[in-house]
Order: C-alpha cells, then structure tokens, then sequence
C-alpha cells in the first residue's frame, strides 16, 4: 500500500518521496474523477504495470490516498520509482 498525496492541476505529471509519502503531480484537474484516472495511469506507467493493477484503496475524494499495487511488494515499488525519477533527472541534465 502507498500513501500518496495527489497535487492536481500540475504542470506536468512527477513523482517525488519525502517522508515516506509519496507526492504525485498530474496536469488533470480534480472534476470527475479526472485526477484520480490520471494518477492510476501515471502509477502504471511508472511501474510498469497495467492499469488495471493500480487501485485507489482509501481517499477516492481527497488528496490524500493509499492505493494498492497488484504484483509487487513495496521494495520493488520503491526500486522502481527511484528508477523512473532517475532517469527523468538525467534526461533533463543531457537536455
């Protein structure tokens, strides 16, 4: 389970972990469940998961949420998060 905290209305969609709270920018805007279908689409991409593994387990309404990953433990979730933050910094460094 992660405890995410959804900033939407974001310039562009990121992910950052500060005291084991993950922070989740995404560029939808909080009407009509836009925002929660943009994060459970970034989660997956960002995992490399399918969609429909990334559920919304607590918070359906608020900005703060758990939400569940199917098929990974919470190592491999962190590893890949990392990864997927480790790349974006050096692609924006070579740029």
């Amino acid at each position: 389970m992660l405890s995410i905290k959804v900033i939407p209305k974001s310039s562009k969609n990121s992910i950052e972990c500060a005291d084991g709270v993950y922070r989740v920018h995404v560029n939808a805007p909080p009407v009509d469940e836009k925002a929660n279908k943009s994060l459970i689409a970034f989660l997956a991409k960002v995992l490399d998961v399918p969609k429909s593994s990334v559920t919304i387990a607590h918070g359906q309404k608020a900005r703060n949420k758990n939400v569940k990953i199917t098929g990974l433990d919470a190592e491999a979730v962190k590893l890949r998060i990392e990864n997927f933050a480790r790349r974006k910094a050096q692609r924006k460094y070579n740029e």
